[in-house]
């Protein structure tokens, strides 16, 4: 009797890395089905993410995709390549966003698509590459920064009878005083996502940042991502004498809500109607089916991060990483930085439609 050896499996190759033609609608339902697969996907990572930011500001979009000797995906990295006459060039991921760094099954993958993206950047002359989240090279010409952001989020209460009651007592005391003490005023809650929302969100946000010192990023990237979530967004507004007071514009992704772009007017801080925002959005996040609460990222050592941290949520530290072309220095547009101190305190004291219409042509290069 003549025995056969069971056929041997090659083992794959080195991770190769190409980009993504999103507009073929078979790659595009691949790459979709693999995020969605993946334990750290992130609403950064999705395409229309992406899209969205190109759409808006005019940033190349790059998706670049890693794949092993059979062609199966290993990795994957969005990435926007940012351009600014005050700022200078860079490349990030993902654009606009708080996380989007790279998604890998293996090291070899993420060393792949790390070493891509750097090329990628020296194409487009860019002196910065900057990976936000996800997988972080072991390399030393990357620099690994962990102590300037924090990351915020934490469960909500169980949904059911009385759930916005012990949602409110989940909240410390101190700050619990401050929501019942902005519950007491006359404010009315309003979510949606049509027109008018959308115009008293971005009106309310762009005064709020106007007030820290810091440009506004444009309408038409609010627009688009709007747009593209669809029913994964949407804007809760505060409003006392049916004027907007505060609001807020929300991510929802798998099973999370993240306020991601909101604030107040001046009036907001003396009706408490932050404090009424956040907690309504929870209650609000919650009868929608998700059961967790992403308050996003803060500065170490803001105001915003204390904030946080008075809601309850314990600051988890998030690491990024920075490569710089040799001999030019790293892109700086942190405004805490002490060479934007003048600049904060005058752009505070413009009046506010100068800034709105200042404001995206700034920080539209930000990234």
């Amino acid at each position: 009797m003549l025995h056969f050896a069971p056929p041997q499996t090659a083992a794959p190759s080195a991770s190769a890395v190409r980009l993504v033609t999103l507009a073929d609608q078979q790659e595009r339902a691949r790459l979709e089905g693999w995020l969605a697969a993946h334990p750290r996907t992130t609403a950064f990572h999705r395409p229309i993410w992406g899209e969205a930011v190109a759409s808006a500001t005019g940033h190349d979009y790059l998706a670049l995709l890693a794949e092993d000797g059979r062609g199966a995906i290993t990795g994957f990295l969005p990435l926007h390549a940012v351009h600014s006459p005050l700022f200078g060039g860079a490349m990030v991921s993902a654009g606009f966003a708080v996380d989007g760094g790279i998604l890998a099954t293996d090291d070899a993958s993420g060393a792949a698509l790390a070493e891509a993206a750097w090329q990628w950047t020296e194409r487009y002359s860019a002196p910065t590459l900057e990976l936000r989240g996800g997988w972080l090279p072991d390399d030393p010409r990357w620099t690994i920064k962990s102590d300037a952001h924090a990351g915020f989020a934490a469960d909500l209460v169980e949904d059911g009878p009385d759930a916005d009651r012990k949602q409110l007592e989940w909240v410390p005391r101190k700050q619990r005083a401050e929501v019942r003490k902005g519950l007491a005023n006359d404010l009315v809650v309003r979510t949606g996502s049509g027109a008018l929302d959308r115009q008293q969100q971005y009106a309310v946000y762009a005064e709020s940042v106007r007030n820290l010192g810091t440009p506004v990023f444009p309408r038409a990237l609010f627009e688009a991502v709007m747009e593209a979530f669809g029913d994964d967004a949407d804007i809760l507004t505060v409003l006392h004498n049916d004027v907007p007071v505060a609001s807020v514009l929300n991510l929802y992704h798998r099973g999370t809500v993240m306020p991601y772009w909101g604030g107040g007017v001046w009036d907001a801080r003396a009706l408490r109607a932050n404090d009424v925002m956040y907690y309504a959005l929870m209650n609000h996040a919650r009868q929608r089916g998700c059961t967790r609460f992403d308050f996003g990222r803060s500065k170490v050592g803001t105001g915003a991060f204390a904030f946080k941290k008075n809601w309850g949520f314990e600051p988890a530290p998030l690491s990024y990483a920075v490569r710089n072309a040799d001999g030019l220095p790293p892109r700086d547009v942190n405004p805490l930085s002490p060479k934007y101190r003048l600049q904060i305190a005058l752009w505070q004291r413009l009046p506010l439609g100068i800034a709105n219409r200042l404001g995206p042509w700034i920080a539209n290069g930000l990234g």
